[in-house]
Parts: C-alpha cells; structure tokens; sequence
C-alpha cells in the first residue's frame, strides 16, 4: 500500500461533460448555478463548457454566455474543451479561462472519423497546425492526450502497442516543436477497459516512459470506472479526471447505456477511505451531487449521493 500515491487530482469535467449529452435543455442560470457550486466543494480544477459546433453538439450553444456569467473563485482553473482552431479562438475570447494546448490523438481511426471527420493520419498532421496555433497565441504545451486508449464500439480492442506507439507519436512532436511533454492522459471513451487492461496499457507505456506522468479519464458504462481507477492507483496513476454525480458522455461513442464519467463523489469517498488526500470535502460535494440530479431532471448513477459517506454514519454511531 505504501506505493499507492499519497495525495490525488481531481479534475471535474461534470458541467462539460454532462450538459453535451443531455436531451432536455438545461438553462444557462441551472449550468452557472452547478459550476458556481463546485467551486465551493474544494475541487481545484472545473471543465466548464464545451467549444464545438453548436449544430452538433446544441447543449453548449451557450458556451460563452456560461463563462460569462460563473463566478471565478481564487484558487481554482476554470477550463474549457475544443476539438480546432475555432474552438480554441472562442475558448482564449473569453478572457477567463485557463488555456493550456495538449497534442491530442486517437487510437481508433473509426471512432476519430464520426468525432472529427479525419485519419489518423490526418489527425497527426492537424496537430502541427494546432501547435503552431498555441504558439501564436502564447498557449503553453505540457501534454498529450489519446483517445479511445483501451477499446472502441466501432473498432474492439486496441493493442497496447499502439498506445504506446502513439505516446512516442506525441514525444516525436513535442520534441520537434521544442515543447516539453509532461502528462500524458489515456481516455476510457467508450468504456472498454477493466483493471487488468488499465494494468496492461498503463504498465506497457510506464515501462517504455517511466518518467512521464499519466492520467486517466474512465466511462462507467459497464460499471468498471471505479474498479479502473482503483487498479490506476496501484500503477502510480495520481491524476483522474472524473463528473460529479456520474453526469455526462460521449455523444459519438453509440452507448447503450449510461455512459458518464467515474462518479466524482464515489471516487473522493474511496480515495479517502484509502488515507489519500484530494483536497475536497466530500459533504459539499454530495450536496452537488444532488444538485446535478435536480438540474437535469432524471436519476444519476453515482451511489454515494443516495447511501451517503461513512463519517456522517460514524459520527452519530460515536454520537449514540
């Protein structure tokens, strides 16, 4: 146990993540009203909005006025998403959030042709253009990012081989832009990963980058992001980015069921249960938990907000 990483980063995409994908319209006050709330739950960085094409993705067609409108509190980033160089424009125009530029890839060319409309190859070359782009603009680059890491609906598996083939695609750029790539994020898109493959994908690309610092970003559609972020931890993994309540997915991924985020408030809980610290305090963040179940009008699949955490039960059983 004393491998496991004493203290974890919780970055919150759940506003982002689960207002693409909603049916219902959620009103711009109901998305700045659940942003506003997590800045008080010590969470030190929050994916608010999402920078795409408003034709296909309609729940962020407000995405400006959401930052507008939220209210900045010291001490946390305020991030956005973009998928080009529109989106990223719009994303610097705002004034407000944090931008950092990240080389992004794709494992499964299937996939990467209905979310962007391109090859790999084609994806690999558009990168050169978006780091010069981050460049112009004074954006610094310290990641990489990839995409459908551990499988694909429209592809299956992804060999771990290409995973790490593509992380030295990612150095190869950096090093040819002078950039010095930090953190590399390996993304759950579609939920295929169990723990053995987070122990196969993240083992194969520590032992060829031992140095580099990883990521991970888990869908629970089969129910095994907490489990993945379980086994993550025992790989030295200290970073996950996670939706509160288990809001959100990918509108491309072709789920059949649920297919948000790992819960933010489950994965605290255990994370504290296990003596690693997140800077976050939990009760506050149940509180956001249900807030989020009320904003979008339907039942969320994080657990720990309906059987509430252990130290409340403790306190009344030391209490009585």
């Amino acid at each position: 146990m004393s491998d496991l990483p004493k203290r974890v980063q919780i970055n919150e995409e759940g506003p982002r993540e689960g207002f693409q994908i909603e049916k219902g319209p959620i009103s711009t006050e109901r998305k700045v009203e659940l942003i506003d709330a997590l800045s008080e739950t010590g969470i030190s960085q929050i994916q608010t909005v999402s920078f795409v094409n408003p034709a296909r993705v309609p729940g962020w067609a407000d995405a400006e006025e959401v930052v507008r409108r939220f209210r900045a509190k010291p001490g946390v980033r305020y991030t956005g998403l973009w998928l080009n160089d529109k989106g990223l424009k719009r994303a610097i125009a705002t004034g407000k959030l944090f931008i950092k530029g990240s080389i992004s890839l794709t494992a499964s060319e299937k996939f990467l042709g209905r979310n962007q409309q391109r090859t790999l190859a084609e994806n690999l070359e558009a990168q050169r253009g978006m780091i010069a782009l981050f460049k112009e603009n004074n954006v610094p680059i310290e990641r990489g990012s990839i995409m459908a890491a551990f499988g694909c609906n429209f592809e299956g598996d992804i060999p771990a081989k290409r995973i790490v083939d593509m992380v030295g695609q990612i150095l190869d750029l950096g090093q040819e832009h002078d950039l010095n790539i930090k953190l590399i994020s390996l993304a759950d898109t579609m939920a295929w990963a169990t723990p053995q493959g987070i122990y196969r994908v993240v083992g194969a690309v520590r032992e060829k980058y031992p140095d580099l610092e990883l990521s991970l970003h888990l869908h629970d559609t089969r129910g095994m992001a907490i489990a993945n972020a379980f086994a993550g931890l025992h790989m030295g993994v200290a970073m996950y980015d996670s939706t509160v309540a288990g809001l959100g997915g990918c509108p491309f991924a072709a789920h059949a069921g649920g297919a948000g985020n790992v819960c933010t408030e489950d994965l605290v809980f255990m994370l504290h249960e296990m003596g690693i610290e997140t800077g976050v305090d939990l009760e506050k963040l149940l509180e956001v938990a249900r807030l989020a179940e009320d904003i979008v009008g339907h039942p969320l699949p994080g657990s720990l907000k309906t059987g509430g955490s252990l130290n409340v039960l403790r306190q009344k059983l030391q209490a009585a």
